[in-house]
């Protein structure tokens, strides 16, 4: 007899081990790429001089089976050559250093933001008053709407259960639309001002010139300004290759891509509100733009903070200057890293397992999940093909007599257990999570990624990070702009 757990049971999780299954017997596409030229060199050489062609070809030789099977940071060294080659390049075409021409003013309806984000186009919905990001490029049009939750970690099982539950059924909405590009969660560390705790304390406090109010006074002078507050955002993004149609029916253009875009606002706002979500409003351009500005320069924020009507024009919002390096990169106020989480716990866990990397006091970062979701049939042909592949490949392994390795039977149980939970009716998503950090010194920045790999491990997850892309992968996932990561 199987015992079921009670309804109020809080119900553990399992995540699928990120694939790394190759194009061939394990191989990556470039493996297949350099050893297919080092086994091309060598037949040409034995067959145009025999053995003295193969040691006059012996340093190509060297050279693929070094770029093939050799490591570096846990990475192969072929792996390595696209992203050096993009460095390069940026290198020797000065895209490594950006400043702002003060001078000449920004083209209308543009985001005054560095690299490949400069191409952002705003779209003010004259309906909502929220302001609308168009990515020309990847043709995508982007919402954001901050939302505020109770601390989950105070919460009784029971309701963190239904919590869960209600938040699976948000992403399991935004499967069901089938318009979407993506949905980003992002949650920021800032510096409190202190104004709140000051405004509390002058509305609900007793000013009588006793010991103690005085010591309160000073408390709060002294304490308030050193606090941490959280923010919460998640960002939508309509796919207006898939919603053409639906483009066209509402007027076409930005106008029915902005009507588009509000159905699904319309049916996010609902789900959250069912899921225990407070949405605090869809962003307006001065909401944006204080975002960004304290994105690039977060020692400011204190300072907008305490005057609201300032650092709310989107044209002025993006950096000042910015300079990157291979591991981390500058701008205005403060240095940043971004780190990839490249795997996420192997066994099951429960809710709230980022608690140590949430939590981490004194150090400033933000967390970015994105979440994309893939259409129900795209899903199902793309496990039938992953299926296909690992059988494949299994037979092939057993035909020249190499043994099947335990990660290899992970990976394939996954792909059954995806398969079974869409057959089920329910929807995929392709989930992906970052954490910048920012510091106001390099020996700071180092110091807080060393502090947040800890608390990862803690949190049973793994970290790595993201060399020579660290200003795209700022401006793809640090900002709540929904964009696809590098």
């Amino acid at each position: 007899m199987t015992i079921s757990p009670a309804p109020y049971e809080l119900a553990p999780v399992k995540f699928s081990r990120l694939a790394k299954r190759g194009l061939f017997l394990g191989l990556s596409l470039g493996q297949v790429v350099v050893l297919g030229i080092g086994v091309i060199t060598l037949l040409l050489a034995l067959y145009t001089a025999g053995g003295i062609g193969v040691v006059v070809a012996s340093p190509v030789l060297m050279t693929c089976s070094v770029l093939a099977w050799s490591s570096v940071g846990g990475r192969r060294i072929v792996a390595w050559l696209p992203i050096s080659s993009v460095w390069l390049w940026r290198t020797a075409t000065r895209q490594r250093e950006f400043r702002c021409r003060i001078s000449r003013p920004r083209p209308a309806g543009t985001l005054a933001l560095p690299g490949g984000a400069a191409c952002l186009r705003q779209w003010v919905d004259e309906e909502t008053g929220a302001v609308m990001v168009h990515d020309p490029h990847a043709a995508t049009l982007t919402a954001i709407i901050s939302v505020t939750h109770p601390a989950f970690m105070l919460l009784d099982p029971a309701e963190q259960q239904r919590r869960v539950t209600g938040w699976g059924r948000v992403l399991a909405s935004t499967c069901r639309s089938g318009r979407i590009a993506g949905l980003q969660v992002l949650e920021r560390t800032l510096p409190d001002s202190g104004k709140g705790l000051a405004e509390w304390w002058k509305t609900h406090g007793t000013h009588d010139e006793s010991w103690a109010s005085r010591t309160y006074d000073e408390l709060i002078a002294s304490a308030g300004p050193a606090g941490e507050r959280h923010a919460t955002t998640i960002s939508i993004s309509l796919d207006l290759k898939t919603a053409r149609r639906a483009i066209h029916a509402a007027g076409g253009g930005m106008r029915g891509s902005a009507t588009v875009l509000r159905q699904e606002m319309t049916t996010l706002t609902a789900a959250l509100r069912a899921a225990d979500l407070v949405p605090g409003g869809w962003l307006t351009p001065g909401d944006l733009a204080l975002v960004l500005r304290t994105a690039y320069d977060p020692g400011i924020t204190a300072a907008l903070e305490c005057h609201p009507t300032l650092g709310r024009d989107l044209t002025t919002a993006g950096p000042i200057a910015v300079s990157e390096s291979w591991g981390s990169f500058q701008s205005d106020s403060a240095h940043h890293a971004v780190l990839w989480i490249s795997e996420w716990p192997r066994y099951q866990v429960y809710p709230g397992f980022l608690a140590p990397l949430l939590l981490t006091s004194g150090v400033r970062r933000s967390i970015s999940l994105r979440y994309t979701p893939i259409r129900a049939d795209v899903a199902a042909r793309d496990l039938r093909r992953k299926k296909t592949e690992y059988v494949s490949d299994a037979a092939q392994r057993r035909r020249i007599g190499q043994l099947d390795d335990a990660q290899q039977n992970a990976e394939y149980a996954d792909v059954l257990q995806q398969e079974a939970d869409l057959t089920s009716g329910h929807g995929v998503l392709r989930v992906t999570g970052f954490v910048t950090l920012s510091a106001s010194t390099a020996n700071d920045l180092e110091r807080d990624v060393a502090a947040v790999e800890q608390a990862a491990i803690q949190a049973s997850c793994e970290t790595r990070r993201l060399w020579g892309q660290q200003s795209q992968a700022f401006a793809g996932v640090s900002l709540p702009l929904c964009r696809t990561p590098p």
